[in-house]
């Protein structure tokens, strides 16, 4: 501990603290301009929030300003517990939400983006608190720790640490050589983007309050909505349905190629590996369950979508097939239909898309697809390499040769996520859960997806798991949104010995 920059830490969780309760303040007016009580609540959450933040600021002035690794594991963990325990107090104050465990539990799946909730009936929450909910998926989307070290230079601070943790995928992608200009131009990326579904969804249908909230939702790729039937509620507005598909695609997608395509340069999006599998991968996979849901549907099990061939119902199959494949892939959680009424075929797919995760770089959580692309590479080469021992035949993605490093990772990643997973539906049958529901909670938490299937399948909630159990899938949220290693190593021997 003693080689530690302990004051930087504390320095660092405290303007964490202080934009956490920045964020709450804008949730006031929603309350307060309703005539809510949850209005004061939320009030006094930000201040007693902003003035730990304060506390912890101005009594840790570090000598050294520098931040290595270990501190950068550090305070990203530590900066996520930060916000889900000053986070969880609008809804503790409030009384929206009274009960601490369930309390956490929502909180941490709104910064994780996961969108699973223990809300029973959300259209009777104060707006206030709905604001709040989306807000949280909106600052964990890109992660608060991006968005605070593009300020770090105003305090004598450098972030590569924080955003080398905070983004430990395959490849960090740069726009720009100095990392601050790359948190700031990310977060206009993140900001425009939402202004824009904003103002799409508005013209839409959809009231004004309804846009913003669920704007921040989907470009966060996090899934809370301000209705009780999600995205179901719009069904009579196709058009709101396909701007939030079309944007679900966009937050799965790199940021850097988002980028790109903003400045015109399409060639290179599509010039992107990763971002063909993403989107051809989308679309190939939507087209198998319409062709499921159109023709081989079990009638008696669903009538959300009807079975005569006709071309409206076709469309109708087509938006709902690729609205529910784009929301499980990008890990947004959003529903516009029940996919395990479909049929058993259907709802193995989706299972299976449990698994995928949208890009690097993007806020969608799981595996991630650059992943995948890398591993099957990497395990047709052994192949090979069975005919031809002495040969050296390089990974190659983008036209690259990938370093044995970073394949090396990668499968370790994917060996300890799957372990992790198995491990996970095996502990929750222990909290009295049946196999088949603990597998969908497991997956949904590690890969912060939102609806699974079984006991909570994208039509129910986790409000009956019990508390031990609601807790546990916290922790799987908070481990899968920050990539496993992130929060894993903090547990290791070797991470805090002084060599």
């Amino acid at each position: 501990m003693a080689s530690l920059n302990v004051k930087i830490i504390y320095r660092f969780l405290g303007i964490t603290a202080i934009l956490n309760g920045f964020f709450m303040f804008i949730s006031f007016p929603f309350s307060f301009f309703n005539d809510e009580k949850a209005a004061w609540g939320i009030l006094n959450a930000g201040i007693i929030t902003i003035l730990i933040g304060a506390l912890l600021y101005y009594f840790n002035k570090p000598n050294n300003t520098n931040i290595q690794k270990k501190e950068g594991y550090l305070i990203v963990t530590l900066g996520w517990l930060t916000l889900t325990f000053t986070g969880m107090l609008p809804y503790l104050l409030s009384g929206s939400i009274p009960n601490v465990i369930n309390a956490i539990f929502e909180t941490i799946s709104g910064y994780s983006t996961t969108g699973s909730s223990i809300l029973t009936d959300i259209e009777t929450m104060p707006k206030g608190i709905l604001f709040w909910r989306s807000a949280t998926h909106w600052i964990g989307g890109m992660g608060i720790i991006v968005l605070t070290i593009a300020i770090l230079p105003l305090l004598g601070i450098g972030g590569m640490q924080l955003f080398m943790a905070e983004a430990p995928g395959p490849s960090a992608d740069k726009l720009h050589p100095r990392i601050t200009d790359t948190a700031k131009r990310l977060y206009l990326i993140y900001v425009t983007l939402t202004f824009a579904e904003f103002f799409m969804l508005k013209a839409a249908g959809m009231t004004w309050f309804d846009s913003i909230n669920h704007a921040m939702a989907t470009v966060s790729t996090g899934g809370f909505s301000t209705k009780n039937s999600s995205v179901a509620f719009y069904n009579h507005l196709p058009l709101v349905q396909y701007i939030i598909i079309f944007f679900m695609m966009v937050a799965g997608t790199n940021f850097v190629l988002t980028y790109f395509a903003l400045k015109g340069k399409i060639q290179k999006v599509f010039q992107s590996e990763e971002f063909k599998y993403y989107l051809f991968g989308i679309i190939g996979v939507s087209a198998i369950v319409t062709v499921i849901v159109h023709h081989f549907q079990d009638p008696t099990l669903s009538s959300s979508i009807v079975h005569p061939k006709v071309w409206g119902d076709l469309e109708y199959a087509i938006r709902h097939s690729l609205f529910m494949v784009t929301s499980v892939v990008t890990t947004t959680g959003f529903v516009s239909a029940d996919y395990t009424t479909w049929n058993l075929f259907a709802t193995g797919i989706f299972f299976a898309l449990f698994f995928t995760g949208g890009s690097a770089g993007s806020t969608s959580g799981g595996v991630k697809i650059v992943r995948h692309i890398i591993m099957l590479k990497n395990s047709f080469l052994e192949f090979k390499k069975a005919l031809h021992p002495s040969a050296i035949i390089p990974v190659r993605y983008d036209g690259k040769s990938v370093q044995h490093q970073i394949v090396f990772n990668i499968l370790s990643f994917f060996i300890i996520y799957m372990l992790i997973f198995i491990l996970a539906s095996v502990i929750l049958t222990l909290f009295g859960m049946d196999f088949f529901s603990a597998l969908g909670a497991a997956a949904s938490s590690l890969g912060n997806i939102g609806p699974a299937v079984g006991s909570v399948n994208p039509v129910a909630n986790f409000n009956h798991l019990t508390d031990a159990a609601k807790l546990f899938c916290s922790f799987l949220m908070l481990i899968g949104r920050l990539e496993l290693f992130t929060v894993l190593i903090l547990f290791t021997p070797f991470f805090w010995s002084k060599n």
